[in-house]
């Protein structure tokens, strides 16, 4: 059993501290952990670095729920066997254990990737048939895979035909065809890692490229080998007594890209040109070599997918990369998102004149304060008293605004007597003007000049001096 650990970054494994918790329960984080696809059995430890603790117990979580039970060992250690890049996720162990009587529980959380070296090999076989017919190239390819099996036991590899086509030949093209057959040798079949369980982990890597260079090589020299050693192919069936197909040309060429839903995203240090499997929201096509965010609309939620799920009833995603199905909303939700989302921007926007304005309107108020300070002081509030009675006066008698020239005798006396009515003594006024009511009615159109004789001038001459700067 082979315990196989890559921590991403550093390169280093994450620690656990030497002294004992502080908290019944804590949380750490062991980083990302890589485990090359199809290996034979590998096995991950809870914790990072060996704890010495009394009866412990184990507890493995993945984080989306699998129905494939996980297989943990007697000393906690989560077994992989031919691992698949289905089987990356986030995984948590939790160890629990008595610590003087107390219950201690520690958990360790890990995101573990798939990933595979980069390397493989096509060949093209081409095949001379009488016939041109779908149903009898695939009894030959059927025939041709089962004699394969046996070289794919002893080489370590899988093959798989990807591509297959039919044409007349060249020679006789009425009695004669051409099969055309693109056979993809992958590297990582049944042990093929046997040779490197032993190794350190700071080894591993470059033992899995010593091996893959070493597979190539014999690949090639048994596929070589067996078709030279099989030339012909008879297939029989039904109503025809055989048909035969003759290999009539081999090649080979090697190939360094990364399988479908694998990129190059350059996360394991020691090997930056390994192909790790997508996470969810991402994609890979055929012979790409980067993962891809998900388009607009789609949704990919496991590892390692070719292409994204579009989402259903016209639903589109608001950013790219979803991960999820509840990702996808209806156009009307993504517009009402979109306009939550530009709020802070029209804030931004409007917050200055705001408080521009703002900052006018206490300068204002602080100037009006200021002015009604002023008129509200003694000196004012009596030129301003005096200002209006002199206007009521005026307006009731309906005093016209001529009156003597000034310096005359008449006008020192109207100063006089107009200081005299201007003094706010309200039953004088309330008296004279009971007399004007009760007493005998004036001619009409004509005032009353007696009374009126020694103010009339004054008030003029003081509406004169008000109205001079």
């Amino acid at each position: 059993m082979l315990t196989l650990v890559l921590c991403s970054c550093s390169g280093q494994t994450a620690s656990v501290p030497g002294h004992l918790p502080d908290s019944p329960s804590q949380e750490h984080k062991a980083g990302l952990v890589f485990i090359h696809v199809d290996s034979s059995l590998y096995s991950l430890p809870c914790s990072p670095k060996e704890m010495e603790v009394a009866d412990p117990t184990y507890r493995w979580v993945r984080e989306r729920a699998d129905p494939k039970s996980l297989s943990v060992t007697e000393e906690g250690h989560l077994l992989f066997q031919h691992f698949q890049a289905s089987d990356s996720g986030n995984y948590s162990c939790t160890i629990s254990y008595m610590d003087h009587r107390l219950p201690v529980s520690q958990t360790f959380h890990c995101n573990v990737f798939g990933y595979h070296m980069p390397g493989g090999l096509e060949t093209l076989l081409l095949f001379q048939s009488k016939l041109c017919e779908d149903e009898w190239t695939k009894r030959f390819l059927w025939n041709l895979q089962e004699r394969l099996q046996q070289l794919e036991t002893e080489q370590h590899c899988k093959l798989q035909f990807t591509t297959t086509s039919c044409f007349p030949s060249l020679n006789n093209p009425s009695d004669e065809f051409i099969i055309q057959v693109q056979l993809e040798v992958s590297f990582f079949g049944p042990n093929w890692d046997e040779h490197c369980k032993s190794q350190h982990v700071e080894m591993v890597i470059d033992c899995y490229r010593e091996t893959i260079q070493h597979n190539l090589e014999q690949v090639r020299l048994a596929l070589t080998r067996f078709f030279k050693e099989h030339k012909s192919f008879h297939v029989t069936g039904a109503g025809i007594s055989g048909i035969i197909f003759t290999n009539e040309f081999i090649s080979f060429l090697e190939i360094k890209q990364c399988n479908m839903g694998y990129g190059q995203t350059k996360q394991l240090q020691r090997c930056l040109d390994c192909c790790i499997v997508c996470p969810p929201g991402t994609f890979s096509p055929p012979k790409s070599l980067q993962c891809s965010s998900c388009p607009i609309g789609t949704y990919s939620m496991i590892y390692g997918v070719t292409f994204c799920t579009l989402c259903k009833d016209d639903m589109i995603t608001q950013v790219p990369g979803a991960s999820s199905m509840t990702e996808c909303v209806t156009e009307r939700t993504e517009q009402a998102v979109s306009i939550i989302h530009r709020i802070p921007l029209l804030l931004l926007i409007i917050l200055p004149p705001l408080l521009a304005i703002n900052f006018l309107f206490i300068l204002i108020s602080c100037y009006w304060f200021q002015q009604e300070y002023w008129m509200s002081s003694p000196t004012a509030s009596k030129k301003a008293g005096i200002s209006r009675v002199t206007e009521m006066v005026t307006k009731f008698f309906r005093i016209p605004r001529e009156g003597p020239k000034p310096g005359s005798p008449a006008a020192d006396d109207n100063d006089t007597s107009l200081l005299d009515t201007s003094h706010p003594d309200t039953s004088t006024s309330q008296g004279s003007d009971e007399e004007h009511t009760h007493g005998a009615p004036s001619p009409p159109g004509t005032p009353n000049f007696a009374a009126l004789t020694d103010e009339g001038p004054a008030v003029l001459e003081l509406e004169d001096r008000r109205d001079i700067p």
